[in-house]
């Protein structure tokens, strides 16, 4: 039984590990779940005919037994274009819910195997304004709504500060908010390039029926993404173009938990996108 001390110890440890995003248990030791399995009865016993019928002595076979020949392999699945898949899915999507339809019925990307819940958007689909993150992260998947946690909440009072909130009920005033992948990556990593390819279908989708004036692209896999380019430090604030939209790159929420320093670059992109609001009103 463990002590006190022992027990404490144990439970700060544990503690520290859900505050780093920790929120699975795993085995002592590594599996390569990729490997082949180990040959099992049926596998022994045509490795017995094989012996029969190439002369070799088989210990199990019985005398005068006729050894049959191993069936053919099988011939190899065909392969399957995800993003041809997806793009088709995408297109028949005739409004915003028939699109959150067919996300969650996609099954063409490992992640949704993974995932708790399908992160499709959040706020008011009227909105000028539509914030593109990268994809959801712990929070995010229990909740099954975009930005939340504390990402969310320094995103809200961000926004709140030029007059946009996800919960206006008017277009001026609202937000619309999604992400370029609808399901967490295992461990909160980088999405794969082609998980981006194959999901990016539903995104230009998703803004083709949600209809903004500004697009906003939070983060770097977001700007690369939707822009195709990296390195959110040197090109935040830079307006671009993607989908026939003005896209202003900013840095991610989390960054700015991170990296207090760079709220000032955080403030001028939103009176940067406050301006452009009015410009075209």
């Amino acid at each position: 039984m463990l002590s006190w001390d022992e027990y404490e110890t144990a439970r700060a440890m544990l503690a520290w590990q859900v505050e780093l995003g920790a929120d699975e248990a795993i085995l002592d030791a590594p599996v390569d779940r990729y490997a082949a399995p180990p040959p099992g009865p049926a596998a022994a016993g045509q490795a017995a005919t094989g012996q029969a019928a190439t002369g070799a002595p088989a210990s199990n076979a019985a005398p005068g037994t006729v050894a049959r020949a191993a069936p053919p392999p099988a011939a190899p699945a065909p392969e399957v274009d995800a993003v041809a898949l997806a793009r088709q899915a995408a297109q028949a999507a005739a409004d915003l819910d028939g699109l959150r339809a067919a996300i969650t019925a996609f099954e063409g990307c490992e992640l949704k195997r993974g995932a708790r819940n399908t992160v499709f958007a959040d706020g008011n689909p009227e909105a000028r304004v539509m914030i593109v993150g990268e994809a959801p992260g712990a929070d995010e998947d229990r909740q099954g709504l975009p930005f939340v946690g504390r990402a969310g909440r320094m995103l809200d009072a961000m926004f709140a500060a030029i007059g946009l909130s996800r919960g206006a009920a008017e277009g001026p005033s609202a937000l619309y908010i999604t992400n370029v992948l609808p399901w967490r990556p295992p461990g909160n990593r980088d999405p794969e390039a082609d998980e981006i390819a194959m999901l990016m279908p539903f995104v230009e989708r998703h803004i083709a029926l949600a209809e903004p004036d500004v697009l906003i692209a939070m983060g770097n896999i977001s700007c690369h993404a939707l822009i195709g380019r990296r390195g959110i430090t040197r090109i935040r604030g830079q307006w671009a173009q993607a989908f026939g939209l003005p896209v202003l790159p900013m840095f991610h929420p989390a960054y700015l938990l991170r990296q207090p320093h760079a709220k000032r670059d955080a403030w001028s992109d939103l009176l940067s996108l406050q301006a452009r609001l009015r410009e075209a009103p």
